[in-house]
């Protein structure tokens, strides 16, 4: 299972690292995801929650 925010869709996403002499590395910037449990139809199943998804839902709790 890819780590992706079963809400927002937010993933992890390329790009380069950039050195002082303009040098180009492959990188990655990861989602702040959490493993949490969430009731789902009835199920309670363990899903990846961006930090952002989970703060929105406790708001709305």
């Amino acid at each position: 299972m890819a780590k992706v925010c079963v809400l927002t869709g937010k993933h992890t996403v390329s790009g380069n690292n950039r050195s002082h002499s303009l040098i180009a590395t492959r990188r990655k910037w990861h989602a702040n995801l959490h493993k949490v449990k969430l009731e789902i139809n009835g199920k309670t199943e363990r899903v990846y929650l961006s930090a952002r998804a989970l703060r929105t839902l406790k708001k709305a709790a």
